[in-house]
């Protein structure tokens, strides 16, 4: 049995897809903002704030694993309606609240451990959405290009392993702009006016983020964006970053002369 705590997006509903096609026992929590998984029988709407009622189902369940996948939005602390064990673990929330988004799925993993409850990797059961190391397309990076994404990682490292940046544009070793708490789409978005040509695009866990977790990912939206935007090709990290659409995705990159790196 294993516990799903689902959030926005498709990756959640790549994950489901694949632990029903597997067969294996699940339930879910759902975390998504209009509870899109009210449908599925074995889904329970309960906020974060509910601590003892979380625990309670889990235990319910004889489960001790859980998975978490997708965005999910960070709560408005005084809206939440706390059970007793929501008001004694509430305090460490708001203090994680305040050093970012990571954080916070960060306190909850340590909340579920403390309980004796672990948190396995989001891509466990689809090590499909992840790519080896390689360049997966006709279109290959240039020594420069290589130069530019050895100082871009470093300065990834350097950014603050619990806010939201997960991603940067970067253009002959100078940064076009990083990533902000809307996204990578709306970074693109902004920039896609700018007319310098050999920007990339960084998206990768940083050095201290939490892997089990907060995976970065791309997918065909990503392609299209970029190619709105004049990217001349995008990196990630090998067997750490999601992808989905990926047939979709590389053949869009190809058509658009596009290069895909897993470093």
């Amino acid at each position: 049995m294993i516990g799903l705590f689902l959030g926005e997006k498709k990756l959640p509903l790549e994950i489901l897809k694949k632990i029903k096609k597997k067969k294996i026992k699940y339930f879910i929590v759902d975390l998504s903002k209009n509870n899109k998984f009210k449908k599925d029988k074995n889904s329970y709407a309960i906020n974060i704030g509910k601590f003892g009622k979380i625990l309670e189902l889990i235990k319910s369940k004889k489960c001790n694993k859980v998975l978490f996948a997708g965005n999910i939005v960070k709560p408005r602390i005084s809206k939440l309606k706390l059970d007793l064990k929501g008001i004694f673990y509430i305090p460490r929330i708001i203090k994680a609240s305040k050093l970012g988004d990571a954080a916070i799925l960060k306190e909850l993993i340590n909340i579920l451990s403390e309980n004796k409850i672990s948190v396995i990797k989001l891509n466990t059961y689809n090590p499909e959405l992840t790519l080896g190391k390689g360049c997966y397309t006709k279109s290959k990076p240039s020594i420069t290009d290589k130069n530019t994404i050895k100082k871009g990682i470093q300065i990834l490292n350097k950014s603050n392993s619990f806010n939201h940046v997960q991603a940067l544009v970067i253009n002959n070793h100078k940064i076009v702009s990083f990533e902000k708490r809307k996204g990578t789409k709306d970074m693109l978005k902004k920039i896609k006016n700018n007319k310098l040509k050999n920007k990339l695009l960084l998206k990768m866990p940083k050095s201290k983020q939490d892997l089990r977790v907060d995976l970065p990912t791309i997918g065909l939206d990503t392609l299209k964006d970029c190619k709105k935007a004049n990217i001349k090709g995008i990196v990630i990290k090998a067997g750490q970053n999601i992808f989905l659409d990926k047939k979709e995705g590389l053949k869009f990159a190809n058509k658009n002369n596009i290069f895909v790196l897993a470093k």
